[in-house]
């Protein structure tokens, strides 16, 4: 048997930390055969470090980042930790996955009960990471959810990349946008959720969890990579 540890980034937010452990409930129900872990690379405990040092004597292991995309903590932090077993893995993120694009885009039409307008556009507001393989991750998202979306849609980050969420909210403002919607590439209430909804949009989605398809995301990495 294989252990999965589900790792996300860690949050003080009651909400964000509410999120997370729904989307591991979800998880150890879908896979009601596997041992699923908790641990997290930033802020609360268990830290990612100490878990796999424990769960490794026990059984091999991967680790799923509960993350959107590729960045510091999945390439240092957590690729550290796992790199000191041999018995031990680590999945993508989850970003990329198909489903992915689906939450976002239902989060939007909630967030828009009267449907889409004539000039809206869509900022996909995302964390952001130093990580040039991080960008990659977001825009492959935003190619797929513009495929979806009868508006324009571009991209903006919290934090570390370019353009600023609220200087992509300006340019749609400038090219002649009347509601600038921003979509939150976030999985759960917390800092960079706070971050997305401070940005200036007119409208904000709620974050990605907890949703049951992203449960669905953190199976299909584990199987991907057992």
């Amino acid at each position: 048997m294989t252990t999965l540890i589900a790792c996300s980034h860690g949050t003080n937010d009651r909400a964000g930390q509410d999120a997370v452990r729904h989307v591991i409930d979800d998880v150890r129900a879908l896979l009601p055969g596997v041992r699923v872990v908790a641990a997290v690379v930033d802020v609360e405990q268990p830290q990612i470090d100490e878990v796999i040092d424990h769960e490794a004597r026990r059984d091999d292991v991967i680790v799923v980042p509960l993350l959107l995309s590729v960045g510091y903590h999945t390439a240092v932090d957590i690729s550290r930790a796992v790199d000191r077993h041999a018995g031990a893995r680590q999945s993508e993120p989850l970003g990329t996955h198909p489903l992915i694009a689906d939450v976002l885009v239902d989060r939007l039409a909630a967030a828009l009960p009267g449907g889409w307008l004539p000039q809206d556009h869509v900022v996909l507001a995302a964390a952001g990471s130093s990580n040039p393989s991080a960008m990659i991750d977001v825009e492959e998202v935003a190619a797929r959810v513009r495929t979806m979306l009868p508006v324009p849609v571009t991209v903006g980050y919290a934090s570390a990349s370019v353009p600023r969420i609220t200087d992509a909210v300006a340019d749609a403002r400038r090219g002649g946008a009347a509601r600038v919607i921003a979509a939150s590439h976030v999985l759960a209430p917390g800092f960079f959720a706070g971050l997305v909804s401070a940005a200036g949009a007119d409208v904000v989605s709620a974050p990605l969890a907890p949703d049951r398809r992203i449960a669905q995301v953190v199976v299909d990495r584990f199987l991907a990579t057992r």
